[in-house]
């Protein structure tokens, strides 16, 4: 045989450390399922940069004076709004596919289908009614039995100055309830002066947990998951979570909206009820794709939460309340 020389091995040496180098640096990462994004079109109104916790100093308007601003873009690094259609679906869809997420996904039905036919792998379609006028009950029910919807979200009767225990909204929940589709309900609150400045139906009282107990009791075997995990209510939340066995929450919105500590304290708090196998990751994305990191990484640092919480809350939990096959994530 051959004598291999120094420089031979030394070579041989660094192909092997930068073989195994790349390997770890392309390692599918653990996988993720965010159960709230929003596909939304591309408005340049709403294509402004955002300051995640942008709700950490809030000072209040003048109703003599320019309304005060709902986002805020004022910190040295902003997220980016994206500015198109196709720059939003393939920001969000390249760092899913590098993050490794799946996403409950509810909005705009062009924009979903646009998703779903992209990446089939990363999209769970959900289809939100909020009012009886956005479509009839049997509409809605010939929508989720085709097979595309797999989820009834998100639900927002808060913005519409109803409860979710409305009536008109009953036989929408009974056709879920048949069904066994999950169903994403909006509780707590909506942003800074939101009954002032785009929401004047909107009232803080209809987003209390309380409110969706006459509705779960006519719906008995009806799985609801509460957006925001009622925030800021956590007592009603823990409560009603207590009573009822079907219902999860999700972090969505209130986790990259308000101050860290303030965050941070309402997860701990539902932690510390008991209820780890119930909480949901969501982000509430809408026009951001890097929130994707900055919510992941608000999970990630919780040092009050254990590895096994981290992945309960990132995917386990999700995969047992959505029912899905946790193998064709691996």
């Amino acid at each position: 045989m051959k004598k291999t020389s120094n420089f031979q091995s030394y070579f041989l040496i660094l192909l092997m450390l930068y073989g195994s180098a790349f390997a770890q640096g392309t390692k599918k990462r653990p996988p993720i399922i965010d159960v709230h994004v929003h596909a939304m079109k591309a408005n340049p109104n709403f294509a402004n940069d955002l300051c995640p916790w942008f709700l950490k100093n809030m000072p209040g308007g003048d109703p003599k004076q320019p309304a005060p601003s709902f986002l805020n873009g004022d910190c040295p690094d902003p997220l980016k709004a994206a500015k198109s259609d196709k720059e939003m679906q393939d920001a969000l869809l390249g760092t899913a596919e590098r993050l490794n997420v799946i996403m409950v996904a509810s909005g705009d039905a062009e924009i979903l289908h646009k998703w779903h036919k992209a990446a089939p792998n990363r999209i769970i379609p959900s289809l939100g009614v909020s009012s009886g006028k956005e479509m009839t009950v049997k509409a809605f029910e010939d929508s989720l039995s085709g097979g595309f919807y797999k989820v009834m979200g998100e639900v927002a009767p808060q913005y519409q100055g109803m409860s979710p225990s409305d009536m008109t909204l009953d036989e929408y929940f009974g056709v879920a309830e048949k069904l066994g589709v999950p169903v994403g309900i909006h509780m707590g609150t909506g942003g800074n002066g939101m009954a002032n400045i785009t929401s004047p139906k909107y009232r803080a009282s209809l987003g209390r947990p309380f409110l969706l107990e006459d509705m779960l009791a006519r719906h008995p075997k009806l799985k609801i998951w509460v957006m925001h995990a009622g925030y800021p209510m956590i007592d009603e939340m823990i409560a009603l979570m207590g009573a009822n066995a079907y219902v999860y929450v999700d972090l969505a919105g209130f986790i990259w909206s308000y101050p860290l500590e303030e965050v941070h304290a309402y997860m701990k708090r539902l932690i510390q009820a008991g209820f780890g196998k119930r909480i949901m990751y969501g982000t509430d994305l809408m026009v951001w794709p890097k929130l994707l990191e900055t919510s992941i990484g608000v999970i990630e640092s919780a040092n009050y939460l254990s590895e096994d919480q981290k992945r309960d809350i990132f995917f386990n939990n999700a995969v047992r309340f959505f029912n899905l096959d946790e193998s064709k994530f691996k």
